[in-house]
């Protein structure tokens, strides 16, 4: 028996059509909208999203989301109204209900079935620029060829929508990680990667398939060697897209978790000049920069009273203080860009503090002050 949530809409309506199409006994369950029934805790459990239609197939326990991949589901099921030459994109939409009622075996076979056939989903989108405005305005194909004649439009154009097929090959190996098939999963994004080895997507689809197999390794070495794979990963996609700030900076990251400083600091400078507003990489970057200081306290507090100590003690002081001067200029642009950052206020405002520039020191404690309403 299959259980139908839905409404009076059309998408309902598709569905329980469909299902007296197929001379299929089904149970409604009437979702009422206006009362905000979707949002109840019950229906919560049955569609995270909170949306209707939904069925249940209590056959096989399998929750299905969205009125094209509910069709689709229902069509494959019952092997009636399936149209080969024009059901794909519907089994991209039934593969994501899958997943998202977490039944991996039927979301794996849907998404096999959409690489073996190289599907991309890509489609033609249609551009006009009004040229009282100057505004871009994304229109349909027939809005398209008439406006393209028009003297109020400019600059036409058809563009593309990104590819499906990096996502896909990414879900067919996230599954078989989530089953512990590790060494298949990097074996179909290798797979993906020798048919289009230009595709930047999937390089980075891998590098986070390594990242992921990191954070569930339990193995010290081979979760060093997955973070330098993932590293060697991103630096082949940062060939590929060298303006890209959101590269360098997870660069920035996997290098700081080596240990290795100066290239951390390196990749982070580099996010922030391709990506001025990188609230993260600011953080970052000053966090890497601080790191510096505990060799110094730890030599400071380790040295006696002898003349040679006190003197070296003056030098990693002034070693210590130039690691806070280094900081504060990045700091205030990060203030400037988020004026009511406190992470980064209260930072600058311990190394106005250290370095005893007193009235800075107010300034900035003020301006917290200020924000917490205190």
């Amino acid at each position: 028996m299959i259980d139908l949530y839905s409404s009076p809409t059309p998408n309902g309506r598709k569905i329980s059509i469909m299902l007296e199409e197929l001379g299929v006994d089904f149970n409604p369950i009437l979702i009422n909208l206006d009362k905000k029934e979707q949002f109840s805790e019950e229906f919560s459990k049955i569609s995270p999203a909170n949306k209707i239609p939904v069925i249940v197939d209590n056959d096989n326990n399998q929750t299905v989301f969205e009125s094209g991949a509910i069709l689709l589901y229902l069509a494959k099921k019952y092997d009636k109204f399936l149209d080969k030459d024009n059901n794909i994109d519907y089994l991209y939409f039934a593969a994501g209900s899958a997943v998202n009622s977490k039944n991996y075996d039927v979301a794996l076979k849907y998404y096999l079935e959409l690489k073996e056939s190289n599907y991309t989903g890509i489609v033609d989108e249609f551009y006009v620029t009004n040229k009282s405005t100057g505004v871009e305005e994304k229109v349909d194909e027939s809005q398209y060829k008439v406006l393209q004649k028009s003297k109020d439009y400019i600059n036409p154009r058809v563009g593309q929508t990104p590819s499906r097929y990096p996502e896909i090959v990414k879900n067919i190996a996230l599954i078989f990680v989530q089953q512990g098939k590790n060494d298949i999963a990097i074996k179909a994004i290798n797979e993906a990667r020798n048919i289009q080895p230009e595709d930047t997507g999937l390089i980075l689809n891998e590098a986070d398939l390594y990242i992921r197999l990191s954070n569930s390794s339990n193995d010290s070495i081979q979760r060093r060697n997955y973070r330098l794979k993932f590293k060697s990963l991103m630096e082949l996609a940062i060939t590929k897209e060298p303006q890209n700030g959101i590269l360098y900076y997870n660069l920035g990251v996997i290098s700081s978790e080596q240990g290795e400083t100066d290239d951390a600091v390196n990749y982070y400078q580099k996010a922030i000049s391709l990506k001025p507003d990188y609230v993260d990489a600011y953080l970052n970057l000053v966090s890497e920069i601080l790191k510096g200081e505990k060799s110094i306290i730890d030599e400071m507090n380790n040295l006696g009273t002898s003349r040679s100590d006190n003197l070296r003690y003056d030098e990693l002081k002034v070693k210590r203080e130039d690691l806070y001067k280094k900081c504060i200029p990045f700091l205030e642009d990060l203030i400037g860009i988020s004026p009511e950052n406190l992470s980064a206020l209260n930072t600058l405002k311990n190394i106005y503090g250290v370095l005893g520039e007193n009235e800075a020191f107010m300034q900035v404690k003020a301006k917290m002050e200020e924000i917490q309403g205190n």
